[in-house]
């Protein structure tokens, strides 16, 4: 007696009392609708992580700004005139605005720096420091 002679082979049952059974019409859309909501729900998932991004590369380029302009005071080894100051700063293809607001302490010998940058007038970051004499 070969392998073969042993395989027991059995008849293919059919549940349906003759009629082979499917999908309904109603199943199929349900099942449909509910691949949409997952689809849906994944693409609004990607958007935000893509808008993320994005603003982490907006801030990351404002912030470079921001420091590049401070540290440009603390190069000049001089105290900064009290006052405001308007600028640009180009930080790979963005163009921000850039607001310098020196203001006197009570110690004479030193001067709070605030940078403002932003762009299409919303502020994207701001930092503060203390700038004194060299």
């Amino acid at each position: 007696m070969t392998h073969c002679d042993r395989v027991r082979r059995t008849p293919a049952r059919n549940h349906g009392g003759g009629k082979s059974r499917g999908f309904t019409l109603v199943e199929v859309m349900v099942a449909l609708a509910i691949t949409a909501v997952a689809l849906v729900a994944g693409l609004r998932a990607t958007s935000a992580l893509t808008d993320n991004a994005g603003r982490q590369g907006t801030l990351l380029l404002a912030h470079l700004c921001a420091e590049n302009r401070l540290i440009g005071l603390r190069l000049a080894r001089q105290l900064p005139p009290v006052g405001d100051d308007t600028s640009t700063c180009t930080q790979g293809s963005r163009v921000f605005d850039l607001t310098q607001q020196v203001q006197p302490t009570p110690n004479p010998a030193f001067r709070r720096v605030e940078e403002r940058v932003g762009s299409e007038g919303h502020l994207i970051v701001q930092l503060s420091t203390i700038v004194g004499r060299n």
